[in-house]
């Protein structure tokens, strides 16, 4: 996989640790971009440190499960276990401390133990789903049929434009992944669109998920999507 200025084809090309920002609600996937704003002073390092190796860091979501018995506000909150490795591809700075940055998805990972440094952020061992590098060759699997119905379904229920030309050119593997991440669901929908197995599995996922909620604001989903 090709990201920014970087090539991507195995193991070796990632990191077995990896910082990780935390983030309720936003979801990173392969050939996806996230735009962040970075203002924390911990996180601003950790935006330090990546640039000055390998541009890489770690999106994932604090965990949906409650808290185990014990666990105070002092500790480490935990964090959901599957994530996505982004690269830094865009920078800037604002000038009042803060920077915007952009990350592009390269494949997803599954957190391991949590390393000990001296960091103010937070740095796991990981294990990368390497299958990611080469998600392009799942397109085929994809009912985009029956994802674009959904989508311009939701549209409609909403009273929203798209600009179908770029929706009409864009991949399979594009479409699905932006559309995951563009929806407006919550964490517990963005983690499983996250850890579905496949792209087919995720673009049938995001279909469900859509029915869902035409069904549940709108009425009857088999009526707005024909």
């Amino acid at each position: 996989m090709q990201v920014g200025n970087a090539r991507y084809l195995g193991a070796d090309d990632l990191p077995e640790t990896l910082p990780v920002f935390p983030l309720g609600g936003a979801l990173l996937l392969p050939a996806g971009q996230l735009p962040l704003n970075i203002f924390e002073p911990r996180y601003l390092a950790m935006i330090d440190a990546a640039i000055a190796t390998d541009r890489l860091i770690g999106m994932v979501q604090p965990s949906l499960t409650e808290p185990s018995e014990g666990e105070t506000a002092s500790q480490r909150p935990p964090l959901a276990t599957v994530g996505c490795i982004g690269r830094i591809t865009a920078l800037s700075e604002t000038g009042d401390g803060r920077y915007i940055i952009s990350l592009s998805g390269i494949c997803r990972f599954r957190l391991l133990d949590e390393t000990t440094k001296s960091e103010p952020y937070r740095t796991f061992r990981i294990v990368p789903f390497i299958s990611d590098l080469t998600c392009e060759d799942e397109e085929a699997t994809v009912n985009r049929t029956a994802l674009l119905a959904a989508f311009r379904a939701y549209l409609m229920a909403n009273k929203l434009e798209a600009d179908w030309e770029s929706v009409e050119r864009a991949s399979n593997l594009t479409l699905v992944n932006s559309l995951s991440m563009m929806s407006p669901f919550g964490p517990a929908e963005k983690q499983a669109l996250l850890e579905a197995p496949d792209l087919k599995t995720r673009a049938e996922t995001l279909i469900a998920i859509t029915e869902i909620v035409l069904a549940r604001n709108f009425g009857d989903a088999d009526n707005i999507l024909q």
